[in-house]
C-alpha cells in the first residue's frame, strides 16, 4: 500500500512537498486534498504526536488546514487518533477514499491523443484555471490531456500520468449534457492504450466512496478495491 500511495504523490505533485521522514507534508493553494495533505505512510522519525505537531507547523506556514492522508487500518491510524486527531467528515471528497487498480490491457482501446486545450482546462480544473492547479495538473514527465470533443468542444477530459510502470487516472469529468453515451468508457480505453504505449501496466485511481457511477465503471472496466484511505484532522479544527 506504502508504494502506491508514493507513486499516486509523485504523480499528483504539489507546490510545496517537504518529507519528514518517510512521510511527504504538502501544500498547493488549497486545491484537492491529496495535494495539500502529509502523506503518513512510512517512519516519520519522531514519536507521532510530534510528527503531526510538525505536520500542524508545515500547515500554519502554507495557510493550509492541518490534515494528515492515513490509509484506512495503516500502522499510524490508532496513534493518530491518539494523538487527539479525527476523521475529516466534513471534506469535500467524503470521509473516505477507495484507491482502485487494474490491468490495462483489458480495456485499452485506441491510443489518447495528449492535447492542452483550453477546453481541456475548464472541463477539468473549472473556469478559472490558476497557476496552482496547473502546476499539479501539468507536472511531471509524461502526462496526458486527453479529451473527446464534439463541434470543437471538449465534451469529455481525463488527465493520465506515467509513474514507473503505473497509470495514475485523475480529473475523469464529463459534460453533463453528453453523459450516459458512453464517453467516460471510451476515454478511459484510449487513456489505457496511450499509458500502455509509455510503459505502463497498471492503472491507479482515486475515488470518494460515494461515487458510486465512478466506481460501477472502474469495476466494469476490471478495476478492484486496492486499499481506502481517510484524511485525519486536529480534534479541535
Amino acid at each position: 500500500m506504502d508504494h502506491l500511495e508514493s507513486l499516486c504523490a509523485r504523480a499528483w505533485p504539489a507546490l510545496a512537498e517537504v518529507s519528514l521522514g518517510d512521510w511527504l507534508m504538502r501544500a498547493a493553494g488549497g486545491f484537492t486534498g491529496r495535494a495539500n495533505s502529509t502523506l503518513t505512510c512510512g517512519d516519520p522519525g519522531l514519536p507521532v504526536p510530534a510528527a503531526l505537531r510538525a505536520v500542524q507547523g508545515f500547515a500554519r506556514e502554507h495557510g493550509i488546514k492541518p490534515t494528515a492522508h492515513v490509509t484506512t487500518g495503516s500502522v499510524h491510524e490508532q496513534a493518530i487518533e491518539a494523538a487527539g486527531w479525527r476523521v475529516d467528515h466534513d471534506h469535500p471528497g467524503g470521509a473516505a477514499s477507495q484507491v482502485m487498480t487494474g490491468p490495462l490491457e483489458k480495456f485499452a482501446d485506441g491510443v489518447a491523443e495528449s492535447r492542452d486545450l483550453p477546453g481541456w482546462w475548464e472541463l477539468a480544473a473549472g473556469s478559472e484555471v490558476s497557476a496552482v492547479q496547473r502546476h499539479v495538473l501539468g507536472s511531471g514527465d509524461d502526462v496526458c490531456f486527453a479529451s473527446l470533443t464534439e463541434n470543437d468542444v471538449v465534451v469529455a477530459a481525463v488527465r493520465g500520468a506515467v509513474v514507473e510502470d503505473v497509470l495514475h487516472v485523475a480529473r475523469l469529468a464529463v459534460r453533463p449534457a453528453h453523459r450516459r453515451r458512453g464517453l467516460a468508457r471510451r476515454l478511459m480505453g484510449e487513456l489505457a492504450g496511450w499509458g500502455l504505449a509509455h510503459g505502463a501496466t497498471t492503472c491507479v485511481l482515486q475515488v470518494a466512496e460515494h461515487n458510486e457511477a465512478a466506481i460501477r465503471l472502474y469495476e466494469d472496466l476490471g478495476c478492484t478495491e486496492h486499499h481506502r484511505y481517510r484524511y485525519w484532522i486536529p480534534a479541535g479544527s
